[in-house]
């Protein structure tokens, strides 16, 4: 039996005042498992991610990360949180962005924790490079590594895959895939369909509603289609804006 994650109970967030960004999200999302955001771009995704990782103020409802609300201190070693956008310093080496990041979370064997983190994501060879010399890939991968530092029991990565060819993006898979066997939780955002089919469980998510929720094989079945992609077009069929 899976412990509940996350649990987020009549969440409504506003933006500017007037903008409906998440319209009473009700779930739990198991432990130890890769937890799907699943939507098209301006769906609430990333609003929803910033919500449960303590940066937006919610309108009403409230969210539990293991048994703690959003936002609490005392989550701050427990969670990590990748965004879209590049996360670390260009002006300065992989390695030395690294460095500064475990030192600022006050870890000790950083030499340590630095070597293997690069080994896990296959950046080694490029320890020493200058971050803004580095492909968007590779860009991607030092972002990465950054919210690896401290193997925290939940990682929250929005778009961890965007721009990424097949390869990179199997790769990175693998090595989700390994954390998670590890016990560590993964959301991960996505507008993608068939990295869907990656995911343990799944939050289909549309104009700030929660369509449904639910693993891959579940979805599907209750749906009676043959992918994600035909789930979720079918669900938008039904959905009363």
């Amino acid at each position: 039996m899976n412990h509940s994650a996350i649990k987020i109970s009549h969440l409504s967030v506003t933006l500017s005042g007037f903008f409906n960004a998440l319209q009473d999200i009700n779930v739990a999302l198991p432990e130890g498992k890769a937890i799907g955001f699943i939507g098209p771009s301006g769906a609430g995704k990333t609003t929803l991610i910033r919500s449960i990782v303590g940066r937006v103020k919610l309108t009403s409802g409230s969210i539990e990360i293991f048994g703690l609300p959003a936002g609490d201190s005392k989550l701050r070693h427990q969670m990590s949180y990748m965004t879209q956008e590049l996360s670390v310093y260009p002006d300065l080496t992989v390695k030395e962005n690294l460095k500064y990041f475990a030192t600022m979370m006050g870890h000790k064997n950083v030499n340590e924790i630095i070597n293997n983190i690069l080994h896990e994501v296959d950046m080694s060879d490029k320890a020493n490079s200058l971050v803004k010399n580095l492909s968007g890939g590779q860009k991607q991968r030092v972002s990465l590594s950054v919210a690896l530092i401290g193997s925290p029991k939940l990682m929250v990565l929005d778009e961890p895959t965007i721009g990424l060819d097949p390869v990179l993006r199997e790769s990175l898979w693998k090595l989700f895939n390994k954390l998670k066997a590890q016990g560590t939780t993964l959301l991960v955002s996505s507008h993608s369909m068939d990295e869907a089919e990656r995911c343990d469980d799944l939050i289909l998510i549309r104009s700030g509603k929660l369509l449904a929720h639910g693993s891959p094989s579940e979805l599907k079945k209750n749906n009676n289609t043959k992918t994600i992609e035909e789930t979720f077009l079918k669900l938008v069929g039904d959905v009363k804006e």
